[in-house]
């Protein structure tokens, strides 16, 4: 199957009394390069984290992070730290000894002191197995993603290929067709100039010509290089880097007979491939 490395996936689900979120989003890139955001609560996580989205995807630059919120309802036990709120005091009456134009702190200065709250302690180890079914399930999404976008980048590039195979088609019918024209234009500036042709001279032209137009053996490269790409799809792993290699190929082949194509029919014939052939590239970037 094509993937993709283009997907976005998000998930919500419960987590003891909380509401966890996964968010996911995947880009090309040459490696499996993995940016993981995690609450300071989860960080032990992080390496079964890791090891989980490895172990599905091959390649991509993704951006994976996690949020959590008390779910609706969700009894909370905030309680006042009394220690705290005399320090708090103590370092406030020091302050106003000092400086009489000092005010007194509000209600919710005084909440956000360090420590004055004590905050209800997260049983993350209940959580954890939740926690990372919610990705499971956000992975799995994003493959679903990546496998739709792929398909689509399959049909295209193959939509291509038969255009290829066309064009190839194409320039094999023009050759003898181009070479007539190339002989007689010669013929015609030789009339032109009032000068009797040498017929060695004829012969060596002929021969340049001959060369010149011999691209049968860049037309059959492109022909197999067209029948791997087709049978590359069929293949169950990661195919991307196969078929950036074998679009390189196929860029060869199109430059050299670029070089060779002395006809003009015969040159819309190499810029149509080298269309082709570029747009395929671009979408061979985002294959997996």
């Amino acid at each position: 199957m094509t993937k993709s490395m283009t997907g976005f996936a998000a998930v919500e689900g419960p987590a003891g009394e909380h509401q966890v979120s996964w968010e996911l989003r995947s880009v090309n890139h040459r490696f499996l390069d993995i940016s993981l955001r995690l609450p300071e609560e989860f960080k032990r996580l992080e390496q079964d984290c890791r090891k989980m989205i490895r172990e599905r995807l091959g390649r991509g630059k993704l951006d994976v992070s996690l949020r959590f919120t008390l779910a609706p309802g969700a009894p909370t036990d905030w309680r006042l730290n009394q220690g705290a709120l005399d320090r708090l005091e103590r370092l406030s009456r020091g302050v106003e000894d000092h400086f009489a134009v000092a005010g007194g702190m509000t209600v919710a200065q005084i909440l956000r002191f360090p420590g004055v709250l004590d905050e209800p302690e997260l049983d993350t180890a209940s959580m954890s197995p939740q926690v990372l079914a919610a990705l499971d399930s956000a992975v799995a999404r994003l493959e679903e993603s990546r496998a739709r976008e792929g398909a689509q980048l399959e049909r295209l590039i193959l939509q291509r290929c038969d255009q290829i195979d066309a064009t190839v088609v194409a320039v094999r019918g023009r050759l003898g067709a181009a070479e007539k024209r190339y002989w007689e234009k010669l013929r015609e500036r030789l009339a032109r100039l009032n000068v009797e042709a040498n017929p060695e001279r004829l012969e060596a032209e002929m021969v340049m010509l001959a060369q010149r137009l011999d691209v049968a053996e860049e037309l059959d490269r492109l022909v197999g290089h067209v029948v791997e790409i087709r049978a590359v799809f069929e293949r169950s792993e990661p195919i991307g880097r196969r078929l950036d290699f074998l679009m390189q190929e196929l860029n060869r082949e199109a430059n050299t007979l670029g070089s060779k194509a002395a006809d003009e029919a015969l040159t819309r014939d190499v810029v149509e491939l080298k269309v082709l052939v570029e747009q395929m590239r671009e979408q061979v970037q985002n294959i997996e």
